[in-house]
């Protein structure tokens, strides 16, 4: 299993949709209407994105332990299953 991290950017002002960003995972991103909706969306997308690399034949990102987002409200790490080089749904 893979962890990549995460930053949260949580809703200001008249933005009411939690951003999450795959720090470690190029090209993973979404939105959500609250925090549990974001984790779920953005878990979603660093599936789909790492099925297609896998089909692909390309490596999935290593994840890098000394990213940072100071801008971010919050950073978590979010697991990704891969068995036999195929990721587990």
């Amino acid at each position: 299993m893979l962890f990549y991290h995460v930053a949260f950017y949580l809703p200001r002002g008249s933005d009411h949709m939690v951003v999450a960003e795959a720090l470690d995972f190029p090209g993973a991103l979404s939105q959500g209407f609250d925090l549990a909706d974001a984790r779920l969306m953005i878990a979603s997308a660093i599936q789909e994105l790492a099925e297609a690399l896998l089909e692909e034949g390309k490596p999935l990102p290593r994840p890098d332990p000394m990213v940072s987002a100071p801008d971010a409200d919050l950073i978590e790490l979010v697991p990704v299953s891969v068995e036999g080089g195929v990721p587990r749904r």
